[in-house]
């Protein structure tokens, strides 16, 4: 269903940000912003936790924006959370809270996601789309760097280095020095010596920035005389060097230097630095659009059957040679099987419909690797490929299906013990097993349920019989989910006379 208003939240490691828009045929028109400097970046322990005082900040906010967005319906608010989320070793927990507060789901999203999403935020916010751009995108705990030409990232890479994590590290209490700000170029120069020459040969016409640092920088460079309206070589040297000599951010008495940008805008700096030396860079302009922008756009692809996790799948089934019709007869057959224990719901839009089918089609990739446990090898690839679209849960859950469609269950590690937990997977089990044979001989019409214990599966008697492979497999499924403390039945039945 397409929503007249849609809503993106950014849970950035510095800010995080609420943006409300109005969908207007193809094109997507801001009505409505919120802000919160939550930083949380900087309350990732040592351990990498993250500590009570960030996730307060953290909840605080979402619970401003939960309260704007209290009217929405789900398939119009998209949240995403970017590299803190991504490295916090409590994460899980923390999400179960942000979740609750906020109200809707979030995502945590992988690096090069982030830089897809902000490529398409800023791809609809250029001048001149046609021309090659080198888009810039400094995080407070990673940074996003895209060439791409009108909608299309020709390169995508994300770095684990941010304003906020640069701040800490390099600038204690926000004293600057010669040496630190030296340190902190070099290790952005390291960091960006991975990436340089396969952007090099890419090649690019013009440098971007976007998102709040690069806002930051190029608003203080403006309102200080060292540029006009652009980041340019010359106006960051003399900014560096101003703070370097007055010692710290808040000392330098710099015009358009906000509060909350005091305590990280110096490893801002330092990376801004170590970007225009390594990429030879003598300008860059920047664009207002960033990842809240990009999310919306995403969002507005789904809407008009336009999903890049669709894609993403038939990428992925290209790549690993997928025998396309088993993965359809499966995806089918499971699909039909869901809609039955789940009648009441729609469920061509179930997020969980679509992850099922998406994991029948998938969940043969790993043969590519080896025959012989394939569906380990299937799951592991889920897990950790670069996946457009796919959010790390979707990843995850994806991953989980497909290493359960077969073999023994208790391996699975499911969120909770409950029956519709398992209920997906009890659906792709069971579909795969049915369609053995790999061949389009037909299949009795098959009826599922759910019961106060697990599962129930009705078939015909005769065409059981007549296939004692199949009947003995579905025996032996029995005995699979007693191993998870779940009863599944099969009770066969005598074929339905034709109606007269």
């Amino acid at each position: 269903m397409i929503h007249e208003h849609v809503a993106a939240v950014d849970m950035g490691s510095n800010s995080f940000r609420l943006q409300v828009g109005r969908i207007v045929g193809n094109q997507i028109y801001p009505l409505d912003g919120l802000k919160e400097t939550v930083r949380l970046a900087a309350g990732l322990t040592p351990e990498k936790h993250l500590d009570e005082a960030s996730q307060r900040r953290a909840l605080a906010a979402l619970a401003q924006f939960g309260e704007r967005l209290r009217d929405f319906a789900p398939d119009a608010v998209r949240a995403v959370a970017t590299n803190t989320l991504r490295v916090a070793r409590n994460s899980p927990q923390f999400l179960a809270q942000a979740e609750a507060t906020l109200g809707f789901p979030i995502e945590i999203i992988a690096g090069r996601e982030e830089a897809r999403l902000i490529y398409l935020g800023v791809a609809h916010t250029l001048p001149n789309p046609e021309v090659r751009n080198l888009i810039v995108d400094i995080g407070g705990g990673s940074t996003e760097f895209i060439i791409g030409q009108n909608i299309k990232p020709l390169q995508l890479e994300s770095l684990y280095m941010g304003c906020v994590s640069f701040s800490l590290r390099f600038f204690p209490e926000g004293r600057v020095d010669k040496r630190g700000m030296q340190e902190a170029e070099l290790a952005a120069s390291r960091e960006l010596q991975t990436i340089v020459k396969a952007y090099r040969d890419t090649r690019w016409d013009a440098a971007v920035g976007s998102s709040g640092t690069a806002k930051a920088i190029r608003d203080i460079l403006e309102l200080n005389g060292y540029a006009d309206g652009t980041i340019t070589r010359k106006g960051l040297e003399r900014l560096r060097n101003r703070l370097v000599q007055a010692g710290g951010a808040e000392r330098a008495g710099l015009k358009g230097m906000r509060p909350d940008r005091v305590p990280v805008i110096v490893g801002g700096v330092a990376i801004m630095s170590a970007v225009f030396k390594e990429f030879d860079l003598d300008e860059m302009n920047f664009s207002e659009g960033a990842l809240r922008l990009g999310v919306l756009y995403d969002l507005l692809g789904r809407y008009h059957h336009e999903d890049l996790r669709e894609a993403t799948v038939k990428r992925f089934m290209q790549r690993y040679e997928v025998d396309t019709q088993q993965a359809e007869r499966v995806s089918t057959m499971a699909l039909k099987l869901f809609r039955q224990l789940r009648s009441t719901d729609l469920v061509e839009d179930s997020v969980t419909a679509k992850l099922l089918a998406w994991a029948a089609r998938l969940s043969e990739i790993g043969v590519s690797v080896a025959h012989a446990g394939f569906h380990k090898h299937s799951a592991y690839v889920l897990a950790n490929a670069d996946m457009p679209g796919f959010s790390k849960r979707d990843q995850s859950m994806l991953s989980r299906l497909v290493l359960a469609h077969r073999g023994k269950l208790e391996r699975v590690q499911v969120l909770t013990q409950s029956l519709p937990d398992y209920l997906p997977i009890f659906c792709l089990r069971v579909a795969a097993l049915l369609h053995r044979a790999r061949d389009d001989a037909p299949v009795p019409e098959i009826e599922v349920a759910m019961t106060a214990k697990g599962y129930e599966l009705h078939i015909d008697r005769a065409w059981l019989t007549s296939a004692p492979l199949t009947a003995a497999v579905l025996a032996s499924e029995t005995e699979q989910w007693a191993s998870v403390d779940i009863e599944f039945r099969v009770r066969a039945r005598q074929r339905r006379a034709a109606a007269d």
